[in-house]
């Protein structure tokens, strides 16, 4: 090759790597985001209640990326997955944000964490479940509730009954409702630990599937009974079908009935009807929809827009409720931790983000919509403590209790029982 065609060669071999090494200087790095798991019931029976707390979670997602900046400037990208309420499916969801290097994760749903908490919990892989029952945070390890369990729902009503309803002699009767997983065994156990503590006597304990299209039977027998008080810790639907067979067999109106927080919602009144429904009382760790607090106007302004089906739906508020709350985690993580550590979402940064994040939340006000979360105590592992007694009123859920009720901790850990 003659020396003039070589210098034409080199030249453009070396023009080659200029414009090539210029592209990869223009090309865009991968894009920091913060990966959190999002465990939801998308799908299946239990979707009444996992879709609007799952729009409600990534809602807020998109207002904490557009509006507030992201974490730190570094945007939230919800790694979701659905579960059709199937406790398998949870599980495997959990390998799954591990594997996808996620920082931490959430669960809507207590039966869910139940099934969970048993791979987070060994993996040192920290998760908040928005819906709670006592197995889900007893004994304390790495799980943590956003919110009281269904347990504080039935000790919280039973103090406000005996307070506030009960005008009889002696020891009230109360007859318990319950689905068949640690939604209905949530209440069981508290039932179990405080009853007689409080004065209460429990006269009978039916459970039920999600399915069921009858409650008859278990409602003649606890009929029999002759209780003061029917409490249901269930799903929207199963509440109704149950609701209105009581009403089929003429014990309400008159029976006191009062349900904890998973059943009652909008869906509950909506699928019983308001006539059924009326008068009814129930537990909900939120204010009401539409609340003059902090929170509500961005919340709603949110739901309006993108779904508003879910308008006046309290289950949209806690899903909203949620993420800020995962922001939070990271922004306390931040303090005392370095970005590009937490980024990583390998096990390292799994502590660091329950040490420096979690464990730092304390007195966290997500704009007034449900009690402040404190994460602070390494035994009590709820984040709000407090819920509102509520009572349906013309189909409207108006709440009794102008101040939080709070729900003292429950160390079902110490019983022989529980164990």
């Amino acid at each position: 090759m003659k020396k003039s065609q070589l210098a034409v060669v080199i030249s453009l071999l070396l023009a080659l790597a200029f414009i090539f090494t210029n592209l990869l200087a223009c090309a865009p790095t991968q894009e920091k985001l913060w990966w959190i798991g999002y465990s939801v019931p998308l799908t299946g029976i239990a979707a009444e209640k996992g879709a609007p707390i799952m729009h409600g979670q990534l809602d807020a997602v998109e207002y904490i990326n557009n509006e507030l900046g992201g974490v730190d400037g570094i945007k939230i990208h919800p790694d979701w997955y659905d579960t059709n309420y199937d406790s398998t499916k949870a599980t495997a969801n959990v390998k799954k944000f591990m594997e996808d290097r996620c920082l931490f994760f959430t669960v809507v749903s207590s039966k869910e964490m139940s099934a969970s908490k048993e791979v987070a919990n060994r993996a040192g892989f920290p998760g908040m479940v928005c819906f709670s029952a006592p197995t889900c945070t007893h004994p304390p390890q790495h799980i943590y509730a956003q919110l009281p369990d269904y347990g504080d729902d039935w000790a919280a009503f039973s103090r406000y009954y005996l307070k506030n309803i009960w005008k009889g002699q002696g020891k009230p009767k109360m007859a318990l409702e319950l689905l068949n997983n640690s939604t209905g065994y949530g209440v069981r156990d508290a039932a179990r630990a405080a009853a007689d503590e409080l004065g209460i006597e429990i006269v009978a304990t039916e459970e039920h599937s999600a399915t069921t299209i009858s409650e008859t039977d278990a409602l003649t027998r606890i009929k029999a009974t002759n209780p003061d008080i029917l409490f249901i810790s269930s799903t929207p639907a199963p509440t109704a079908i149950i609701l209105k067979n009581a009403s089929d067999l003429k014990m309400i109106p008159g029976l006191t009935v009062a349900c904890a927080h998973a059943s009652f919602t909008k869906a509950l009144i909506d699928s019983a009807g308001k006539d059924v429904c009326q008068d009814i009382y129930g537990v909900y760790p939120t204010v009401s929809w539409g609340d003059n607090v902090p929170g509500m106007a961005k919340m709603v302004e949110y739901c309006t827009k993108m779904h508003p089906e879910y308008t006046g739906n309290n289950d949209y508020m806690i899903g909203w409720a949620s993420s800020l709350i995962n922001a939070e985690i990271i922004k306390q993580a931040l303090k005392t931790s370095s970005a590009d550590a937490l980024l990583k979402g390998d096990a390292t940064a799994w502590q660091l983000v329950e040490k420096n994040g979690f464990q730092n939340v304390k007195g966290y006000d997500v704009g007034g919509l449900h009690g402040p979360v404190d994460f602070s105590d390494p035994v009590d592992k709820r984040g709000s403590k407090s819920v509102k007694i509520f009572q349906v009123k013309n189909g409207e859920m108006v709440a009794l209790t102008a101040d939080w009720v709070d729900a003292p901790n429950i160390k079902y850990e110490n019983l022989d029982w529980f164990k």
